[in-house]
């Protein structure tokens, strides 16, 4: 089944009032990566917590829906169960809860969701090395506290096991890049584009480096600003930020 998440006119503001989505109109669909980049400041994590459904912000204008469902007035967790993911920047730790279980009960809801049959711990155990073996993660982290002593580089490899795990329909990939080594941000990379390719994966990804798009292809970039997105196009729209830099179009978003 092909997934469509269709963002139109989203107009949103914070808690003291300041207007920090002005107008944000995007499509992602299954099968294709949308990046979104754009100076600190614009907007681009905003966009992803306001999409799951986050509570320090308020909707003031426009349209979220998912394949043809206002999300809007849904929970983080019926919007989950829907088929939405975020990876975020900075993974919290949660002490007491291992990773095993904590992506063993996530799927298990999500299988519910759907009314499929839940998976057993042992069988989830045998599933679940597959995915850490591809993240080049070693099995005791599955014992392990989530994210708890994890690495930087070990917490975002962890998010990509969860995307892996849960098989959304639609993943939002806040920064999944960002304080990553080389070696690590290729792991990431590929873990990225393997559930891409296996699960038909609808990506936004939000990044402010062009070092990430040498491993994962692209097929829209967006260039947002200042609560907008100024500029939409193909991948080498990213070539062209990275030597030219964001300030060419902002001037002249502004003229």
């Amino acid at each position: 089944m092909n997934n469509t998440l269709t963002i139109t006119e989203l107009h949103a503001k914070t808690e003291d009032g300041t207007e920090i989505l002005k107008g944000i109109s995007l499509t992602i669909k299954s099968g294709e990566i949308n990046v979104i980049m754009g100076p600190n400041g614009s907007g681009k994590s905003t966009l992803c917590k306001i999409l799951m459904g986050h509570p320090n912000y308020e909707i003031t204008s426009g349209k979220v829906e998912f394949n043809g469902k206002n999300i809007l007035d849904l929970p983080t967790d019926e919007r989950a169960k829907l088929g939405l993911f975020m990876g975020f920047q900075h993974p919290i730790e949660i002490p007491g809860v291992t990773l095993g279980n904590f992506l063993r009960l996530s799927k298990n809801t999500m299988l519910k969701a759907n009314k499929e049959n839940t998976i057993a711990p042992r069988e989830f155990i045998k599933d679940i090395k597959t995915h850490t073996e591809t993240l080049k993660m070693e099995n005791s982290f599955i014992n392990r506290s989530v994210n708890t002593g994890f690495s930087g580089g070990e917490k975002k490899r962890a998010e990509i096991i969860q995307m892996s795990v849960l098989e959304p329909k639609i993943a939002l990939l806040d920064e999944i890049d960002s304080g990553l080594d080389i070696d690590a941000l290729k792991i990431v990379a590929n873990g990225i584009n393997q559930n891409f390719k296996k699960h038909n994966t609808g990506i936004l990804l939000i990044t402010h480096y062009q070092r990430l798009l040498n491993y994962i292809k692209p097929h829209h970039i967006h260039i947002m600003h200042a609560g907008k997105i100024i500029k939409s196009g193909e991948a080498k729209l990213a070539n062209a930020l990275e030597t030219e830099g964001y300030d060419k179009f902002i001037n002249s978003d502004k003229k």
